[in-house]
């Protein structure tokens, strides 16, 4: 049989072209997101590979009755990917607990009440796959990402903390940290955005480092070379550095 994977997060930006480019490689592909319209449209474009089943991930309930009918559908997937996000730029001028609340909600927890109801299944099989989609705004903390930042590095300390304890089973995790990705998220964006790239090359990396199973998959790897480095230096010199690269 081939390979299923289900996208959380697909309806748009980076989640919309790996759904795409699977279905197009011949991989049976089940999309996920609120909008069951825009589901409903990408599905039409490979509609003998792809299957759409909405759900909101701050809703348990929505997720858990996803999960059971892919599984009584006999489409449990081989591989999970983590996709879903919300993106608002923060600044201390417009700091906000209820904004970073719902981002929170999306981006960290909507990925673990995913893994709540999937882990059980991949562990009865004895294998399966979780692709977590963060961001190099996870490394560092950073302007304008009072919220989004912290959500991500969330995400990224999850993901080393699942890696660590599933190691020696045959249930892979993977993180990837993206830069700058053209999408819906990042086009409201008033700063500049370094190594900007568009959405199918972002999805095209991230494929390649699924079959490659490392467990980080970063890119442009030259912007979380510097992102790493950075975090590396003692607070006396990265948040100078920081502020005269943000122009802050």
């Amino acid at each position: 049989m081939g390979q299923k994977i289900w996208i959380i997060g697909s309806s748009t930006g980076i989640g919309r072209e790996l759904a795409l480019q699977y279905a197009e490689e011949g991989k049976e592909v089940v999309i996920s997101a609120r909008s069951a319209d825009t589901l409903a449209e990408v599905a039409g474009i490979h509609p003998d590979r792809m299957r759409a089943v909405p759900i909101d991930v701050t809703d348990t309930a929505s997720i858990r009755a996803a999960v059971e009918t892919l599984y009584r559908d006999g489409a449990g997937p081989d591989i999970v990917i983590l996709g879903a996000g919300a993106y608002q730029p923060m600044s201390v001028d417009h700091f906000s607990s209820e904004k970073a609340a719902k981002i929170m909600e999306v981006n960290y927890l909507g990925v673990v009440r995913v893994i709540e109801q999937v882990l059980p299944h991949f562990k009865k099989a004895g294998a399966g796959h979780f692709v977590a989609i963060a961001s190099v705004a996870g490394y560092q903390g950073l302007p304008l990402a009072l919220a989004y930042g912290p959500s991500k590095a969330a995400l990224i300390n999850l993901s080393e903390a699942l890696r660590t304890e599933l190691s020696g089973s045959n249930i892979l995790i993977q993180v990837v940290n993206p830069g700058f990705v053209k999408t819906p998220l990042t086009e409201g964006n008033k700063f500049p955005m370094p190594f900007l790239m568009e959405a199918d090359d972002a999805a095209r990396r991230i494929r390649k480092g699924i079959d490659g199973k490392a467990f980080e998959i970063a890119f442009p790897r030259r912007f979380a070379f510097i992102l790493k480095f950075i975090r590396m230096l003692p607070y006396a010199l990265s948040i100078p550095l920081i502020r005269k690269g943000t122009n802050q």
